[in-house]
């Protein structure tokens, strides 16, 4: 099974004005660029139905907090297992 391709949204943006050059085909630019023609007309139609907006993000608010959370998550415990040894160890001195 081979890792999916991620590409960027200024690839994107630049795949999309090559199609949009007359006498060029979608067809085409795809084989150029090593992607499939149907992908690059999905990316074509959403650019012309999103604009500007077409190609923000890969993820979704909530997952941004999610993994936002997670961090914080992972930062705390890290703090919380801190104090605990230097509580040991300075209870261990003062005896």
């Amino acid at each position: 099974m081979s890792k999916r391709r991620k590409f960027s949204p200024e690839f994107k943006q630049g795949a999309i004005e090559q199609v949009r050059q007359p006498g060029v085909s979608c067809a085409q630019v795809a084989r150029e660029l090593g992607i499939g023609a149907n992908l690059l007309s999905r990316w074509k139609r959403e650019a012309e139905a999103q604009g500007q907006q077409a190609f923000g993000g890969t993820g979704k608010p909530r997952d941004d907090e999610m993994a936002r959370l997670k961090r914080e998550l992972a930062r705390v415990k890290k703090e919380r297992d801190f104090l605990r040894e230097a509580a040991t160890f300075f209870a261990r001195e003062s005896s």
